[in-house]
């Protein structure tokens, strides 16, 4: 790798950390509230257990007391805790006006200014509650957190995979995921040692402000630049080295046709004449059963997914070790692309193993009366590897939709596939957890049959591990006599 794609990738990294503090922060809001705000409940810091989740919330919410002992004023949190079992839904909402906005929001103004503006927006956003905690305050912002998060992990994958080489594709989404399980290790850590309300934002958002000068040096997709007309700009990346000089050639070389023939589509709608016969490429069976089940296989991984992390303290286990564990079960990702089994197999068989894991969780918990710490433990277990794979199929289908679709519809494909992974993520707040602080008998059967009828699913999609991109619906039936050749970094 050149000078010039360490410095993105670096920096990538360092966002995709500290994006996953905000993240998670609902779980953390619950908790610290839950301790500080139950009646007779404020323990000192090391003995705090107290389970995160929404349904552990609404528990504290119904025990009313004169002795209630808080460590922050009764006004600022205390007296408006109802709000805060909403502040999931308003996230997930946020995320899902982010994949309508940030797709658009790139291609028109480049990748590079609006995932400045959204990291700069999500530091602001983790320390605003800590100054004016109100409640409806709280949710706007807790959206806002949605749309940022969703356009910068929109923007930070373009821009990992678009500075690197064809062949090693599948390893940027590998690493960024890797460094956002890192930090969704080391965010417990941080909101173990806040006490109170105000520390807890604080302390999650005040990295991020301190690192926000780094970010500027961040350079813009080449596509993207090659689509503009921008060669000054690429003349400037090329003149920093000689490696930098053949780290871009090779870049705009492999991709030099690709965005041609997006300049020409991109010509011809803007007179008018080939948007009506590009919306009419959707109805292609061939396309829209591609794009059926790419729908399904993002809806049910989302759903899978975050119903998992956001009810990780319903498993009878501490949620600030939950957490980090949950993290810790994540980082094999990175290993994802040493496997060459192609996308489809390996789609299959981690969206398998997912709702196996998932299965086993449950009747676990349901015919075991895993009530023992080892039985929590294990029940954990389960629900972490389920966690895990599905995770590993996040990762390839964010890189199978883009090879399946062609050219002509590509982007409309990829954003409704993105738009049916977020109306998941909204569907799965619709599953909390039950008064005893369990995951619900049918939100378990939803995270396990999901994975495993998609897993049928995908014995109708094609393999396009190693195949060029399809630039029409005919290049879709046509299998690659010449696949890709490997070209070194």
């Amino acid at each position: 790798m050149s000078p010039f794609q360490l410095s993105v990738f670096w920096r990538l990294s360092l966002i995709f950390f500290f994006n996953s503090f905000l993240f998670f922060l609902d779980i953390f809001t619950a908790a610290v509230v839950a301790t500080n705000c139950h009646h007779g409940n404020a323990q000192t810091l090391p003995g705090r257990t107290t389970a995160g989740n929404q349904s552990e919330l609404k528990k504290v919410l119904g025990d009313e007391s004169d002795g209630m002992a808080i460590s922050f004023p009764q006004d600022s949190v205390c007296s408006w805790t109802q709000w805060l079992s909403y502040g999931t839904t308003a996230f997930m909402v946020g995320l899902l006006l982010g994949t309508l906005l940030g797709g658009a929001l790139s291609d028109r103004y480049g990748k590079r200014p609006v995932l400045l503006v959204c990291v700069c927006m999500h530091a602001v956003c983790g320390v605003v509650p800590a100054i004016l905690p109100q409640p409806h305050l709280f949710l706007a912002v807790r959206c806002l957190t949605g749309v940022c998060c969703c356009c910068i992990n929109i923007c930070s994958f373009s821009l990992a995979v678009e500075w690197t080489a064809p062949s090693v594709r599948l390893w940027p989404p590998a690493f960024l995921g890797f460094c956002f399980s890192l930090g969704t290790m080391v965010g417990p850590l941080l909101a173990w040692l806040s006490p109170t309300w105000t520390q807890l934002h604080l302390f999650l958002a005040l990295p991020q402000l301190v690192c926000l000068p780094l970010y500027h040096s961040i350079p813009e997709s080449p596509s993207w630049l090659v689509l503009m007309r921008r060669t000054d700009v690429l003349d400037r990346y090329r003149s920093k080295s000689v490696a930098d000089k053949q780290c871009v050639d090779l870049l705009l070389g492999s991709t030099w046709m690709m965005q041609q023939t997006a300049a020409e589509a991109l010509k011809d709608q803007a007179h008018g004449r080939n948007a009506f016969c590009d919306l009419n490429l959707l109805k292609h069976p061939t396309v829209l059963m591609r794009l059926c089940i790419m729908s399904y296989l993002s809806a049910a991984s989302a759903l899978t997914y975050f119903g998992i992390c956001m009810n990780i303290g319903s498993f009878g286990v501490g949620v600030y070790s939950a957490q980090f564990f949950s993290g810790l079960a994540e980082t094999p990702c990175l290993l994802i692309p040493l496997v060459r089994l192609g996308r489809r197999p390996t789609s299959m068989m981690t969206l398998f193993l997912s709702g196996t894991a998932c299965l086993l969780s449950l009747m676990l918990s349901r015919y075991q009366c895993a009530t023992s710490a080892g039985d929590a433990k294990l029940v954990m277990s389960f629900a972490l590897i389920g966690k895990f794979c599905i995770l590993a199929t996040i990762f390839i289908l964010a890189l199978y939709g883009i090879e399946l679709f062609p050219t002509v519809v590509r982007q409309r494909c990829v954003s409704l596939v993105n738009l049916s992974f977020r109306i998941g993520c909204l569907v799965s707040t619709l599953f909390p957890s039950n008064p005893n602080g369990a995951i619900s008998l049918a939100a378990m059967l939803m995270y396990s049959s999901g994975p495993i009828i998609g897993c049928g699913l995908c014995l109708l999609l094609p393999e396009t591990s190693g195949t060029p991109l399809p630039d029409s619906v005919e290049d879709c039936h046509r299998p690659s006599k010449h696949p890709l050749s490997v070209c070194a970094p």
